[in-house]
Formats: C-alpha cells, structure tokens, sequence
C-alpha cells in the first residue's frame, strides 16, 4: 500500500504517455469494458500517506528494487525513473534495476518479485482476471491469492443478471485493488489514423490498427 501511494500517476499519463491515456487504479479494467465500476474511488499520489504505510510496514530500510527494461513497454525505464523519484520523495527507498531486453519476459518477468511489465486488454473482464489473478493462473505475476476472489470470479462467469455480474466485478475489483499487488499506475489509448478512402474501419478499444484486425476488416474504396 505504501508503493501505491507512492506513485504518481498523472505524471506518469503526462509524461510517459504524453497525455494520450488515463490514469490506472490498481486493478487492470478502464472504462473499455461495458461492466466497469466508475465509482470506485481513484487512488491518487500521497507522500504522506506511503510514508505512514512504509513506517508500519515494518521495513528494514534497504533499498527495494524495481526491475524493468526497455522492451517492457515504451517508456517504461523513464516511468521506473519517476516512480522512484516520487517514491522516494516519500521516503522510500525505491532503486531501478534496468535489466538487458534479451531474456527479460524469461528471466525477470514472473520470476523476480518487483518488476516492471505491459498488459495488452482482453475482450471481457472475466478472460483478464482469470488470465492474471485467478490464483492458479500460469501468468499469475502477483501472486495474487484470494479465495474469495476465485469464487467470485467463476460464479460471475454463470451469472446472467448483467447488474449482479456487474456488482460481482465491482468487489473483485475492490479485492484487488486494496489487497493485491497490482500497481497499475496508466492505460495507454490507442492512436489511429485513417484516410477517408478506407472503408470497414472499426474502432476496437481491444488494441491498435482495431485490434489488429484493420487488414481483415477494411477496404480501400475506389
């Protein structure tokens, strides 16, 4: 929780993302998915706060590494720079490790403890939690663990009353949020161009060139 408080998230979207995104709550849904909870309270940078949780932390003061590299997304060594700066406004101690790209999703990505990485959306919430966080998850890179969690995930996944499935995902996210180890700090948007003689664009919220599907979906008009 001290790490939470300790980032500053619009700087981030400021600078990293030169505004084109939206700030991140510690839980991997955005207003892209149709069942997104909008009122849940954003997490915002409080230096005062992460250093109370760092004191009760109980922490022995020695540096906490933050590994990433530049292959772990565009800007993400610059982003690491900024949440130590941030962090450490804070008074913790928050070092970047900047790790060679070669063999970094093999040998630092769900293998060391703190690390940077990039999250490409899924098309609904259920296949982005149980693809992460459901506690058997191969790609589980929290070790997130939560019974409740995983109940709550599969009874949403029968659930036909879309207002229940809806309050289902509200607490999974709450449950995430506040005790997982998700920091979330930004969602890039997705910038296209397209020329008006192309036709059977889509805008698809999923990924670039409409979720790389512009080749099979488009047309140029003569």
């Amino acid at each position: 929780m001290a790490l939470k408080y300790a980032i500053n998230r619009h700087e981030m979207v400021d600078k990293i993302l030169g505004g084109l995104g939206a700030v991140g709550n510690d839980f991997p849904i955005n207003s892209a998915y149709p069942l997104f909870d909008d009122t849940i309270e954003q997490r915002e940078y409080d230096a005062a706060k992460a250093a109370e949780y760092y004191a009760k932390s109980g922490h022995d003061g020695s540096p906490i590494v933050l590994r990433t590299a530049p292959g772990a997304f565009p800007g993400a060594v610059e982003a690491a720079q900024l949440f130590q700066q941030s962090a450490n406004a804070a008074g913790i101690p928050l070092e970047v490790k900047v790790e060679p790209d070669d063999g970094y999703w093999s040998d630092v990505w769900n293998v060391q403890p703190f690390c940077a990485s990039y999250w490409g959306g899924r098309p609904v919430q259920d296949q982005m939690y149980s693809t992460a966080y459901l506690s058997t998850a191969d790609w589980n890179d929290t070790k997130f663990n939560s019974p409740h969690f995983d109940e709550l995930l599969l009874a949403a996944r029968a659930e036909t009353d879309l207002e229940k499935r809806k309050a289902m995902y509200s607490e999974m996210a709450h449950i995430l949020r506040d005790e997982g180890g998700l920091i979330c700090p930004m969602f890039n948007d997705f910038v296209d161009a397209v020329r008006t003689e192309v036709g059977g664009w889509i805008v698809d919220p999923n990924g670039e060139l409409s979720n790389g599907r512009a080749l099979s979906r488009c047309w140029l008009n003569a």
